[in-house]
C-alpha cells in the first residue's frame, strides 16, 4: 500500500500545482486588457 499513498501525493501535489497555474493565467486574463485599457502598453 506504500506505492498507493506515493501516488496519492503526487496526485495532490500535481492537483495544487494545477490550481496556482490556472490562477495566475486567471488573473493575467484579467490583468493584461486593464493594462491595455489604461494605455500602458502602447
Amino acid at each position: 500500500m506504500a506505492s498507493r499513498q506515493k501516488i496519492l501525493k503526487r496526485l495532490r501535489q500535481l492537483g495544487f500545482l494545477g490550481f496556482l497555474f490556472f490562477l495566475i493565467k486567471g488573473l493575467l486574463w484579467l490583468l493584461v486588457p486593464y493594462l491595455i485599457a489604461k494605455g500602458i502598453f502602447n
